[in-house]
């Protein structure tokens, strides 16, 4: 299994008891969907490693604590602290028609309202306080906000992806600053190629 095949469903935050539990984090919409799993993959030293359950306990807030399989000890279950749990694209719950995954519109054309065809989604960035889409236009990467206001609708037979962008977001990235424009090099400086050298 990879990790191009699989999507990141949370992370061990701590242990828990005696007996090798550990406290999981599912970094998901809906975490009640996975209570019953059997086995998770996680990510160690950059290799998938699948991990079977005995024993799920859901949690609030998206906790849960879990007892793997041939993990009995406080020793073993430390180790795992901090490790991030996967599972495979497959198990992703069915959206509605009109939502999608992050991953299923890699490479799909970005088409905006007013302007057309732009360029292609390269990825995505989960921020804290927005997602934000990638896309690569006339050399510059440009950030789309996710949100209903901005994504519109997807073409999966077209592989394209419609929305609507603020006014001025594209001049954002493709415009030269107006301080840059404004402080042009002082004739006869030469230029500090160590400026940013840390």
């Amino acid at each position: 299994m990879t990790l191009d095949a699989c999507f990141q469903l949370g992370y061990i935050v701590r242990t828990h008891g005696t007996k090798g539990q550990v406290v999981a984090f599912f970094d998901v919409d809906f975490p009640e969907e996975y209570d019953e799993l059997e086995s998770v993959f996680l990510l160690i030293n950059g290799k998938l490693v699948p991990f079977f359950i005995d024993d799920l306990n859901p949690q609030d807030k998206g906790k849960s604590i879990i007892k793997f399989e041939d993990v009995d000890t406080v020793v073993q279950a430390e180790k795992l602290k901090g490790t991030s749990l996967y599972l495979p694209l497959k198990m992703l719950p069915e959206l509605e028609e009109d939502q999608f995954y992050f991953h299923e519109v890699i490479g799909y054309t970005v088409v905006d309202s007013v302007l057309g065809e732009l360029g292609t989604v390269e990825t995505f960035f989960d921020l804290p306080a927005q997602d934000l889409l990638a896309m690569q236009y006339q050399g510059h990467e440009i950030l789309i906000p996710v949100n209903d206001e901005v994504i519109q609708r997807t073409d999966k037979a077209e592989r394209k992806l419609y929305v609507t962008l603020p006014e001025g977001l594209m001049e954002v990235y493709t415009k030269p600053s107006n301080r840059m424009e404004e402080e042009p090099p002082i004739a006869g400086e030469e230029e500090d190629d160590d400026d940013d050298a840390v």
